[in-house]
């Protein structure tokens, strides 16, 4: 792997925060095992605005132990018309790297039968490229670490061969034969071919905020990060997928695109997002919007904390959030995530003390895939990881109102409903480890 930055700086600098890094994860476990009364009396941090671009949460993290056992991966989805029959279709691009100082000149394939007896980790960059609808599909190319050039500092560029990725653009090819499919279970893929060539536009962000701020991520304080540069993305250019030619506009690519960067994968695995939003009270398109939620079951060092998802709804300029590293913030989660026959559902309730987003999602099986992961350890524990593109539903966005009585009643706190509304183009996940 080529690598333009000096890595002994970056090891003798996280080494120098390691004490204050010590400290500051126990100040976060120790909030989060407060209780409200506590929380309230004790924290008085400032509540940024989520939507603040920080490209240096976008660089390649895969250093110091996060080398030998990690993931860092850049994902891509958006929406896509048929160049001569107009078909709407969703697409996905994704660079996946995992444990780079344990590779070399061979792409090393932890689900091989000889690396699984001997639990050899795997070691490469995986382009990941795909398409949900009628025959959904995943495709998969690997790399050796020698193979990959990567610009470590921000913003990042990554690539191999003719595959190349970076805030503003990606291209590549793929071609997986149907013998190499079958020969090489390991490659988890299915057969195909897919050509793209686009540029991105990264118009709202999902900044988390301190849970991934470079102290916590120095520490490798999580097991999984998270970082939403483009919660909502212009795409524009051309796929080419088994011969037919997609043609992508920014005004309806419907685009995303975030990182994830640890140790290991979450269980549950929840991912909702999509800025295809109409206002049900007025019936117009929500140009300046978007929502995302993720998470699942996250880890603070071993802890692990129960049903805890970040979320995020831009509204017309308006932010609501709801994110429980910013403990300060009190956010509530309840999410039920479902299989019916034929469809996947989500529902989630996020609340704080002034504001509530009430989602319900559903997509789709057959225009669904099972997404392919290995972990950094060589593990495949997610067999059942449902992945989609094409998920409606429902919001209903809330805050809270002071409601006074004419009749000289006390006055009283209620929900008052900002908006109702429609949501089409969602990506979507869900997927808990074989129990």
């Amino acid at each position: 792997m080529k690598i333009f930055e000096n890595l002994d700086e970056i090891k003798q600098k996280a080494k120098g925060l390691e004490e204050k890094v010590g400290q500051t994860i126990g100040d976060i476990e120790e909030k989060i095992g407060q209780s409200v009364e506590v929380v309230e009396t004790k924290v008085d941090l400032p509540e940024i605005n989520f939507n603040h671009s920080d490209v240096s949460r976008n660089k390649f993290m895969l250093h110091g132990k996060l080398a030998e056992q990690g993931f860092d991966w850049w994902w891509h989805s958006f929406t896509a018309h048929h160049s001569k029959t107009g078909e709407e279709r969703a697409f996905f691009v994704e660079f996946f790297t995992i444990n780079p100082a344990l590779g070399g000149e061979e792409a090393i394939l932890g689900q091989t039968e000889e690396n699984q007896k001997k639990q050899v980790k795997p070691s490469y960059m995986m382009v990941k490229v795909g398409s949900w609808g009628e025959h959904p599909i995943q495709l998969h190319r690997f790399f050796a670490w020698d193979e990959v050039t990567v610009k470590e500092d921000a913003p990042y560029l990554i690539s191999a061969d003719n595959c190349f990725c970076s805030e503003t653009r990606t291209l590549g090819m793929v071609d997986v034969t149907e013998e190499e499919c079958q020969a090489h279970p390991e490659y988890m893929s299915d057969a195909g071919k897919m050509y793209w060539d686009l540029t991105m536009d990264k118009k709202l962000t999902f900044n988390v905020g301190y849970g991934a701020s470079e102290p916590l991520r120095d520490a490798e304080a999580f097991e999984m990060f998270w970082h939403c540069e483009g919660m909502k993305t212009a795409f524009e250019g051309k796929v080419v997928l088994n011969g037919e030619e997609y043609i992508v506009s920014k005004e309806d690519s419907y685009g995303y695109a975030d990182k994830n960067w640890g140790r290991d994968f979450t269980s549950p695995w929840v991912w909702l997002a999509s800025s295809d939003l109409t206002s049900k009270t007025t019936g117009e398109k929500l140009k300046d919007s978007a929502f995302v939620i993720g998470g699942g079951r996250p880890k603070v060092g071993p802890v692990a904390m129960e049903n805890k998802l970040l979320g995020a709804m831009w509204y017309e300029g308006e932010p609501f959030e709801f994110n429980f590293s910013k403990v300060w913030t009190l956010t509530k989660t309840k999410f039920k995530c479902k299989e019916t026959k034929h469809h996947v559902v989500w529902r989630v309730v996020q609340e704080t003390p002034m504001s509530k987003m009430c989602t319900e999602i559903a997509c789709k099986k057959d225009q669904m895939l099972f997404i392919n992961y290995e972990a950094p350890d060589g593990s495949k524990r997610h067999d059942h990881l449902w992945n989609g593109g094409n998920g409606s539903g429902t919001i209903k966005l809330y805050r809270k109102h002071l409601h006074l009585n004419k009749d000289g009643a006390k006055p009283k706190w209620e929900w008052e409903l900002v908006d109702e509304i429609a949501v089409a183009h969602a990506g979507c996940e869900y997927g808990e480890y074989n129990k």
